[in-house]
């Protein structure tokens, strides 16, 4: 069984008509349906979040750990112009 705690909150009058528009149309059964509906997206996207940086720092850690020795911006630049040199153009 969940357990449910009445919450106090205040929103911007716009906010507040758009969640009654919402229940007068019969997309929602209450505001309460609304702002739960609202939270659990909320969450879900928190959650992604969180895991996108957790997938982020995974592949740092990995690019620090890396054996191979760095590649400086200038080297990296010299062999894209050598590349770009060596690739023919389409006409």
């Amino acid at each position: 069984m969940e357990l449910s705690e009445k919450l106090s909150i205040t929103l911007p009058a716009e906010m507040v008509a758009l969640i009654k528009q919402q229940v007068e149309a019969g997309h929602y059964a209450s505001t309460s349906e609304v702002l739960r509906v609202a939270m659990r997206a909320w969450m879900r996207d928190e959650e992604e979040h969180a895991e996108r940086l957790t997938a982020i720092r995974a592949r740092i850690s990995r690019s620090l750990a890396d054996p191979r020795p760095a590649v400086s911006s200038a080297d990296v630049f010299d062999r894209l112009e050598a590349q770009a040199r060596r690739t023919p153009i389409a006409r």
